[in-house]
C-alpha cells in the first residue's frame, strides 16, 4: 500500500508524516530509516530532513515476505476476530516476534502460516504486533490486521484507553495495595535484566492484593500498568522484595524450584475497537499449569470470587 502527499508547509519529514499518517513516533522513524519514504522520487532516510513547499512525498508500506515464515507445530487460542483485529490467548513459552537471538518459531510465524492478514507498519519482524508479552508470560493480546487498525490501537496505548489487567502469584504477600513508580532501563550489572535506574524511562505500576495461599506465605495479586516498559511488573515487584513464582531472573528462590515458567498471566484486555469505536474487553482463562498450582495451594472458591474482572477493575479504580 502506498500513500502520496504534496507538502504544504516547511517542516521536518518525521513531524509531517506524523500529522498525515497519525502513527506513533517510533513507527514513523522506522518507515524513514528503512527507506520506505521518498521525497521527489528520492529515498530520504533522515528523520530530520527539512521539507520544502510542493515537494511530493511517497510512503510505501512494507509487505509480508512469506519466504521468511518458519514452520510451526503449535496452535494459539483465538478469543475474537474480525477483519481489523485479532485477539489471542498467548501460551507461555512462545516468543511474540523474531529478533537476532531468536531461532525458534514465533507468534508472528504462526500468524503468517495461518495466512492471517497483518498490518505492516511495525517492521519486518513485527507484522501485526501492537504490543507484546514476554516469552514466559501467558495471556491476552491484540494483533492488528490492517494498518488503519494498527494506528488506532497504537494511539490507545499512548493515551491509556487500552490496557491489560494481569494476575501473578508472588513468593511473599504484599503489605497493602500499592502503586510503584521507578524509572526502568537495562541493568548496568546484568544485561539480561532490566532495573530501576536514574536514567531509565518513567514507569508506573499498581498492585492489588487478591488472596492468600492456605499457608498464608504466597499471594495471588493483580497488576495494572500505566506504562509499558520491558519486564515492568517483575522489576517493580523485585524493588519491594517480592518475586513472581518461577521468576529466577529477578530473584525468586525457594523450595518451589520445579516451576519452569513465570506465573504471570495477562488476564483481561480492554480497548476501543479502532474502526467501530465500540468498547470491548476480553478475558483469557488462567492456563492449566498455573490453575493447578492455585488449586493445590489456594482456596479456589475464594479465588473464583476474587478474580471477577469487574471487581478487579473497580478495586484498582479505588486507589489508582
Amino acid at each position: 500500500m502506498n500513500k502520496t502527499f504534496i507538502v504544504e508547509e516547511e517542516i521536518r519529514l518525521d513531524k509531517y508524516l506524523s500529522t498525515k499518517l497519525n502513527e506513533t513516533r517510533n513507527q514513523i522513524e522506522q518507515l524513514i530509516k528503512k527507506e520506505y519514504v521518498k521525497v521527489d522520487n528520492k529515498v530520504k532516510a533522515k528523520t530530520g530532513y527539512k521539507l520544502k513547499l510542493n515537494q511530493t512525498i511517497e510512503v510505501t508500506f512494507p509487505t509480508i515476505e512469506k519466504k521468511e515464515i518458519q514452520k510451526v507445530d503449535f496452535d494459539v487460542e483465538i478469543l475474537y476476530e474480525d477483519e481489523y483485529i485479532l485477539v489471542l490467548n498467548k501460551p507461555s513459552g512462545l516468543i511474540v516476534h523474531d529478533a537476532p537471538s531468536v531461532s525458534e518459531p514465533t507468534l508472528v510465524d504462526w500468524l503468517k502460516q495461518k495466512e492471517i492478514s497483518l498490518s505492516t507498519i511495525s517492521g519486518e519482524e513485527r507484522h501485526g504486533i501492537v504490543h507484546r508479552l514476554d516469552k514466559g508470560t501467558s495471556g491476552v493480546m491484540v494483533v492488528a490486521k490492517t494498518n488503519e487498525a494498527h494506528v488506532g490501537l497504537s494511539r490507545q496505548l499512548e493515551d491509556k484507553s487500552m490496557g491489560r489487567i494481569y494476575l501473578a502469584i508472588t513468593d511473599l504477600p504484599l503489605k497493602d495495595n500499592q502503586i510503584i513508580e521507578g524509572p526502568i532501563a537495562r541493568s548496568p550489572n546484568n544485561r539480561l535484566k532490566m532495573g530501576i535506574v536514574p536514567h531509565g524511562k518513567q514507569a508506573k505500576s499498581a498492585f492489588l492484593k487478591l488472596d492468600l495461599s492456605k499457608n498464608e506465605k504466597l499471594e495471588l495479586i493483580s497488576a495494572k500498568l500505566f506504562t509499558g516498559r520491558t519486564h515492568q511488573i517483575r522489576v517493580h515487584l523485585s524493588s519491594i522484595d517480592r518475586h513472581i513464582l518461577g521468576d529466577n531472573l529477578y530473584g525468586f528462590k525457594g523450595e518451589l524450584n520445579k516451576i519452569n515458567r513465570v506465573y504471570l498471566h495477562a488476564y483481561n484486555l480492554y480497548l476501543i475497537h479502532p474502526i467501530t469505536n465500540e468498547k470491548m474487553d476480553f478475558t483469557a482463562d488462567i492456563p492449566d499449569d498455573m490453575n493447578e498450582f492455585l488449586e493445590k495451594h489456594f482456596n479456589m472458591e475464594s479465588i473464583n470470587e476474587k478474580i471477577d474482572k469487574n471487581d478487579i477493575i473497580n478495586s484498582f479504580s479505588s486507589f489508582c
